[in-house]
């Protein structure tokens, strides 16, 4: 099967759903025929996406042969778990519910700071590379919400690491709270294939900012917005599959219309998109210009223009991203609710803002 047929990935966590929250399994299986009818062959799904494993099983692995596709799942460690025999239960569960006979790629789910520790303390890696050499498993990787140093940390330690799944996004390329940019470059250095989720930030950017709207609206009125999204993240060197969490057969069309004949972003296209980059980081609720002058004398080392900068983007986000970026950025320095009030920063800061009254109002992204 030729992997790249079709760079865009299937993405199984927002299927469409009836009233009562129940999985509109016909609605999943006229999507799976349009995509693979288009050349599409990744799916992804996850543990802990209710019911995807299932409406999957029925869409997908019931209806197809097994060597047309490749389907991707994912064990959670979640912070709660208490052993590691229910961590390691997770993919004889997934394996159940799809009836897959085995994962072409499985990941560990959600790395980050917060949760890092207990795939280790779990032995969850070598737990999957022990399905690997099974066969259970083809290819290994996992999906990471932390910061750069944490991804060369762990690509350092799992130097057998087939792929990495990353949010990657242009409103996050240059994010401090995520810095997509940053960890596509360590990847790239590593060696390591990666498959991006995320394009469109859980659909924020399906529906952008007006000031944004106006700049693609201008450059090319037919587009649709999530297009741009996916196009910027598909051009970028090193990717190998852009995820799409579609949940409407009009979401599979569009995707499919600029995706199945895929043409990376031009010169001016690029320029398109860095308009609109310069739009967001204008859109701001605290005009912090990241000068840093601030953080220079700071007694508790308090990240103020990172922490600013994840409040400003805090529109339209789920609140568990933005606390999510939060930790990112203030992980190993001080915290909002750290400041002791001493003004130093107030004294340089080139814009004169209220720092300290302003880090009090982001001191609710602690809660």
């Amino acid at each position: 099967m030729d992997e790249n047929r079709l760079k865009l990935g299937f993405g199984l966590m927002r299927l469409p759903k009836f009233e009562d929250g129940t999985i509109d399994v016909e609605q999943v299986k006229k999507m799976v025929d349009l995509f693979i009818e288009a050349g599409g062959t990744y799916f992804d799904t996850a543990f802990a996406y209710p019911g995807s494993e299932e409406a999957i099983r029925q869409a997908l692995v019931e209806r197809y042969p097994r060597d047309s596709y490749t389907l991707a799942s994912k064990l959670m460690c979640s912070p709660d778990m208490n052993s590691e025999e229910e961590a390691k239960n997770e993919f004889n569960i997934s394996l159940e519910r799809t009836q897959a006979g085995y994962f072409d790629y499985y990941l560990l789910h959600a790395i980050q700071r917060g949760n890092y520790k207990k795939y280790e303390e779990f032995r969850i890696w070598d737990y999957v590379k022990q399905l690997k050499e099974k066969g259970l498993v083809k290819h290994y990787g996992f999906s990471f919400h932390g910061d750069p140093e944490l991804l060369k940390e762990l690509l350092a330690q799992h130097p057998d690491v087939d792929f990495v799944q990353l949010q990657i996004n242009y409103a996050d390329w240059e994010n401090p709270g995520v810095k997509s940019k940053e960890n596509l470059e360590i990847c790239r250095e590593h060696g390591k294939k990666v498959v991006v989720m995320e394009p469109v930030k859980g659909g924020i950017l399906a529906d952008p900012i007006p000031t944004v709207k106006e700049i693609f609206d201008k450059a090319d009125p037919d587009a649709s917005y999530a297009s741009w999204a996916v196009r910027f993240v598909a051009s970028q060197e090193g990717i190998f599959k852009v995820l799409s969490g579609m949940s409407s057969i009009a979401q599979m069309e569009n995707n499919l219309s600029y995706m199945k004949d895929f043409r990376p972003l031009n010169e001016e296209e690029e320029k398109v998109i860095e308009a609109a980059q310069e739009a967001i980081d204008a859109d701001q609720s605290i005009p912090c210009t990241g000068c840093r002058y601030c953080t220079e004398g700071c007694p508790m080392e308090i990240p103020i223009p990172d922490i600013f900068a994840v409040e400003n983007r805090r529109k339209g986000s789920p609140e568990f991203r933005t606390k999510r970026e939060y930790v990112i950025v203030t992980t190993g320095k001080g915290k909002a609710s750290d400041c002791l009030q001493c003004g130093q920063c107030e004294s340089v800061c080139p814009q004169h803002l209220p720092i300290i009254s302003l880090l009090e109002k982001c001191r609710e992204l602690e809660d």
